[in-house]
């Protein structure tokens, strides 16, 4: 990789950390290409596809011209792994926020919870979680829903591609998901768990595809960083 290569445009795949987001794996990433090339001080840079703190995986970061590819990378499909926890909710539907309200899971058989799945299958309405970043009325709606104010969220248009339980270990359910832009995984487990009449919640997150692109292909940042040193 050269300076001028990354001015011309290069796609890189980041596995993005826990807790990291997505904003700080570009801003590392920056940071380094700036040291280790000299390059420009407001050289482009961006990623296609926002990925949650909580959520690890597959980030595709843009730089110099290929920063133009952005929107078209992330109008692909996508597919994501992780862990639905059934028998109880939490505000943000993940675990941003703490347990709210529980509920029984023992009328859960595995035939229930692989034929739940159908009716998330094709084209569904979906409403995004109030905790998300979403704008309403020029405010986000996690500022909304951290100042304790109720917000009418309107439902969109998403589709699911595929949606496939991996593994049952009650209450936690294992899961894999194909689906288009806008699609909030969190919302989906979430409405999961209402059809099952158990309540769930989003535990674990992981983005494996965008398109054609892998994390199978991906670097921790740390990785990246390491190989520019070599």
């Amino acid at each position: 990789m050269t300076a001028e290569a990354i001015l011309e445009g290069q796609v890189l795949l980041i596995d993005k950390p826990l807790t990291w987001s997505s904003f700080q794996a570009v801003n590392k990433l920056k940071y380094v290409l700036k040291r280790q090339y000299d390059l420009p001080k407001k050289f482009k840079i961006g990623h296609a596809g926002t990925l949650d703190p909580l959520a690890t995986g597959l980030l595709i970061v843009c730089t110099g011209k290929f920063t133009k590819k952005i929107t078209e990378i992330q109008s692909q499909a996508k597919e994501y792994t992780g862990t639905i926890t059934l028998g109880a909710t939490t505000p943000s539907y993940d675990m941003e926020t703490q347990v709210d309200a529980t509920y029984p899971t023992e009328h859960l058989t595995e035939a229930l919870l692989l034929e739940r799945t159908k009716q998330f299958l094709g084209e569904i309405d979906q409403k995004p979680p109030v905790f998300s970043a979403i704008k309403k009325d020029g405010i986000r709606l996690y500022e909304h829903a951290r100042a304790g104010e109720a917000v009418e969220i309107q439902a969109r248009k998403t589709t699911v591609y595929e949606f496939e339980i991996t593994r049952i270990a009650l209450p936690e359910v294992d899961f894999r998901i194909c689906c288009s832009k806008g699609t909030y995984i969190r919302s989906l487990a979430y409405d999961y768990g209402n059809a099952l009449e158990s309540g769930g919640y989003l535990s674990v997150l992981r983005r494996t595809k965008i398109g054609d692109y892998s994390v199978d292909q991906a670097l921790t940042p740390e990785q990246f960083e390491a190989t520019l040193a070599e």
